[in-house]
């Protein structure tokens, strides 16, 4: 009898998902971002925690996602180009409300380049010399906010517009450089 509860305990704990799959620090960080933010919109717009629902949502907010976060749709197959389609994997445990970890976690079994997506670094546009830039991360701020640049030949004129568009998409870096 005793042998038998110790078999049972046994293979309840190798069944059980460990420490081991558990997601490490900052593993996942465009997952469990976007999702956490998609959750956050549904839960705010009294959304109904359906399948049909979820996925609908997601498809919708996936049209709109840049950079990364349009990568992490690509590779769920929220988006029109994608090649497979594993959106299901999301819509369902987000109907329970699974934790945004525990179904980046299955994610990651699904497909790993889920898990190994980053966001870039952001630059603090409060101190950061634009003049020291390159040219490729002067555009990078550009497309982060959107914009872009017809007819800018030299540094100078990418510097020029995303002074010029400051106030808008950065408000406080805009007064802080003024302040200076």
């Amino acid at each position: 009898m005793l042998r038998l509860i110790g078999l049972s305990v046994a293979l309840a704990l190798t069944l059980l998902p460990g420490a081991a799959e558990a997601l490490k620090e900052g593993e996942c960080e465009v997952c469990a971002s976007f999702l956490g933010k998609f959750y956050q919109s549904l839960k705010d717009s009294n959304a109904d925690f359906n399948n049909a629902d979820i996925e609908e949502a997601l498809l919708k907010s996936c049209k709109d996602a840049r950079g990364k976060d349009n990568r992490f749709c690509y590779y769920i197959g929220a988006t029109s180009d994608a090649a497979t389609k594993i959106i299901n994997e999301v819509s369902k445990p987000l109907s329970y409300h699974v934790p945004v970890e525990k179904i980046c976690e299955k994610l990651k079994k699904k497909d790993s380049q889920i898990c190994e997506l980053r966001y870039d670094k952001q630059l603090d546009l409060t101190s950061v010399d634009l003049k020291k830039l390159k040219v490729k991360d002067l555009k990078k701020i550009l497309e982060e906010w959107g914009e872009s640049c017809k007819g800018c030949a030299e540094k100078s004129d990418f510097i020029r517009k995303i002074t010029e568009l400051m106030p808008k998409y950065a408000p406080a870096a805009a007064q802080a450089r003024t302040d200076l």
